[in-house]
């Protein structure tokens, strides 16, 4: 059964937190803030339909219900900047100076994934009225499957085994802090300070979409989210989901 504590509801255990707090906002049961935390996640998702893999036990599991009625649906790159940026905030926090946002908002340390992000909506007609924005940090792992390419924790860059409940209440405070910043109409600076901490910025990078790879160098994100990079002298422009980045 799930307690409340420290003003987060807490599962023992869960397919997906965002599948929980999902059921929880289709029956009118969430409100802005609520946020459901477990250790124990057995079919956690990530973008695009894949999976996210997580020991149990050692990281962090959280959902975070937005109430978004003052945007649109155009303005869903808003929300994503503001929950980037929070996860940014709270990582950085622990990690230093090396930690940056990689497009459009997983948080890297170095070169190494420690956070990923998944925003889902709920819409009433035309009309977005929520959103459940899922959060999964690598805290206290040490170990990773083989498959997974470049997953870093807490714990292997700090060496401290840290208070896993403790810190999901704090990530939970930091995004709802960045989200306050655009109902204050702030979203300029918010895109200046998540370009500032772009991962790549100004660099070479190598990305492929379809069967093309080429080599650009990264310039910026623009207002609409598209990845802005620059090679022979042409600004090229990319919506999320056109390119991926080979490492």
């Amino acid at each position: 059964m799930p307690k409340t504590g420290s003003s987060l509801v807490i599962l023992n255990q869960v397919d997906s937190t965002n599948n929980y707090a999902m059921a929880k906002v289709h029956a009118g049961m969430a409100k802005h803030g609520d946020s459901y935390f477990t250790t124990v996640q057995t079919a956690g998702k990530g973008q695009r339909g894949k999976h996210w893999d997580t020991a149990n036990g050692v990281n962090i599991a959280l959902s975070l219900v937005l109430e978004v009625k003052m945007l649109n649906a155009s303005q869903q790159f808003q929300l994503l900047v503001s929950v980037a940026l929070g996860c940014y905030d709270f990582f950085a926090r622990y990690a230093g100076a090396e930690t940056s946002i990689k497009w459009p908002n997983d948080i890297y340390w170095r070169d190494r994934k420690a956070v990923g992000v998944l925003i889902e909506n709920v819409f009433q007609g035309s009309d977005w009225n929520f959103a459940v924005a899922g959060i999964g940090v690598n805290i206290n792992q040490t170990s990773f499957d083989p498959s997974l390419k470049n997953p870093v924790s807490l714990k292997q860059i700090t060496g401290k085994t840290h208070d896993l409940e403790s810190l999901a209440e704090e990530l939970k405070n930091l995004v709802l802090d960045r989200y306050d910043y655009i109902k204050k109409d702030n979203f300029d600076s918010l895109l200046a300070e998540y370009n500032a901490h772009l991962f790549g910025l100004n660099q070479k990078v190598h990305l492929k979409k379809g069967p093309i790879h080429f080599d650009t160098t990264i310039q910026g994100v623009s207002s609409y989210g598209q990845l802005i990079t620059m090679d022979a002298q042409q600004e090229r422009r990319f919506d999320f989901g056109e390119v991926e980045w080979v490492m």
